[in-house]
């Protein structure tokens, strides 16, 4: 079954004020793309397994510790910001995207959760100041390009278990878009830490910067 339950049965640990939290993503997710079409259609018949958890596997790789900062660009509807968000309060997130009515939508996902750790700003990545532990992303293009983007906006202060970078979800035969990085990065496959079979030929990229 795609519910809640899904999250709950890797991370049943959380609290119940986080259980709300999760629960309450998708009436909130139903009642805007009832709006705009924020997530796809037939996405939203596998709510949970298909954003949720798919964010959700990012803390699998690299648990952000507290005060961490994490940037999420081309965020689209909060992913995977909102899902680490509520599994790590103590962390700080930066949602950005450069599609206002996108970032509408996280603004008031996050007030109605009362996520008091997220920012969400319409901004194009390349514009985005500060520095950050992680970037995290869900294929929003080329690893090549992406790194671009985010160059310069990854901090020399180093607490967690993977060198700051890039924590990247992407899907497929990544072994050409991955060779410029051969000696760097590292790739873990999802199906690794969850069983269904949409995981199949996903993975968490790892890019040091």
């Amino acid at each position: 079954m795609d519910g809640v339950e899904s999250v709950l049965k890797y991370f049943p640990h959380v609290t119940e004020r986080q259980k709300e939290q999760f629960a309450a993503l998708l009436p909130l997710y139903q009642d805007w793309n009832a709006k705009i079409n924020v997530i796809s259609r037939k996405d939203m018949d596998h709510f949970y397994e298909h954003h949720v958890l798919h964010s959700l596997a990012i803390a699998k790789v690299q648990p952000f510790k507290t005060m961490a900062e994490v940037l999420d660009v081309g965020t689209g509807g909060g992913f995977p910001g909102i899902p680490l968000a509520i599994l790590f309060p103590d962390a700080k997130f930066y949602l950005v995207d450069s599609i206002g009515k996108k970032i509408k939508v996280v603004q008031d996902v996050v007030e109605q959760l009362g996520l008091q750790n997220v920012r969400a700003e319409q901004i194009r990545a390349e514009q985005v100041q500060g520095d950050f532990d992680f970037v995290v992303s869900r294929a929003v293009t080329d690893l090549s390009q992406f790194t671009q983007w985010v160059r310069g906006k990854v901090s020399d202060v180093q607490y967690h278990k993977l060198r700051n970078g890039i924590l990247y979800l992407k899907g497929g035969d990544l072994t050409a878009e991955l060779a410029p990085f051969r000696k760097k990065v590292r790739t873990w496959p999802i199906s690794d830490f969850f069983t269904e079979d949409y995981f199949e030929a996903k993975q968490v990229i790892h890019l040091p910067l």
